[in-house]
């Protein structure tokens, strides 16, 4: 019998790709780089934001060489600085909870459910707060309050603990190949939604496909 539902939060239940995109061209426009659109960086998040960004510095810029010769300052703490004061700012300006999310979660009682985000743990708060779904969760770990991120299998296993749950008793919501590979490394069963920010060919691998969150309702009373 299930006892702990672990959701991940971007693209899975809040779509916050429009104000991540922003932050991130916002971030970047000191070296001049390209412009990055929606779906090019929904294909691209997920594994934490300083990587990310550190992989977009185009370090052939000439902002970018001057800086590199300049001591004390360096690219990517700058764009790093960027993103967090425009995120800071812009957080909720574009973002909403997927359809159906609220209501389903409001049905889902009987479960413990916790929240393993990517995300930095402060940003994932206000997110959930400002779509007003943070009182449905006994706990929300980030990027920022867990031993190593996703796809490490590591935050998995700590939470199960926390909530003192085997791994027959959880199963892991997400919406990328992040998560699927954390879950599975686990040892626990991975539901993978296709509304969000991966096409449904990367997660072949998870246990149960859905199209909509409120499908989670019959899946979990099936399992």
């Amino acid at each position: 019998m299930m006892k702990l539902l672990i959701f991940d939060l971007d693209g899975t239940l809040a779509d916050t790709g429009q104000d991540i995109t922003n932050a991130l061209n916002y971030s970047l426009e000191p070296f001049a780089a390209r412009y990055y659109s929606l779906e090019e960086t929904k294909a691209m998040v997920g594994s934490g934001i300083s990587k990310l960004l550190e992989s977009l510095i185009p370090y052939d810029s000439p902002a970018a060489v001057k800086m590199k010769n300049q001591e004390g300052k360096k690219p990517e703490e700058v764009v790093l600085n960027r993103f967090l004061e425009y995120y800071d700012n812009h957080l909720i300006d574009n973002t909403v909870a997927y359809p159906q999310v609220p209501e389903t979660l409001a049905k889902l009682n009987d479960y413990k459910k916790g929240i393993l985000s990517n995300k930095r743990e402060i940003y994932s708060k206000q997110v959930l707060e400002g779509i007003h779904i943070l009182k449905y969760f006994d706990c929300v770990w980030g990027s920022d309050s867990v031993r190593e991120k996703k796809p490490s299998p590591v935050p998995v296993v700590d939470m199960l603990k926390h909530f003192h749950v085997s791994h027959n008793e959880a199963v892991l919501i997400g919406d990328s190949n992040y998560d699927i590979e954390a879950g599975k490394a686990a040892g626990i069963k991975v539901i993978a939604v296709t509304y969000g920010f991966r096409p449904r060919e990367v997660l072949k691998d998870a246990d149960i496909i859905i199209d909509s969150f409120y499908e989670l309702l019959n899946v979990l009373k099936e399992m």
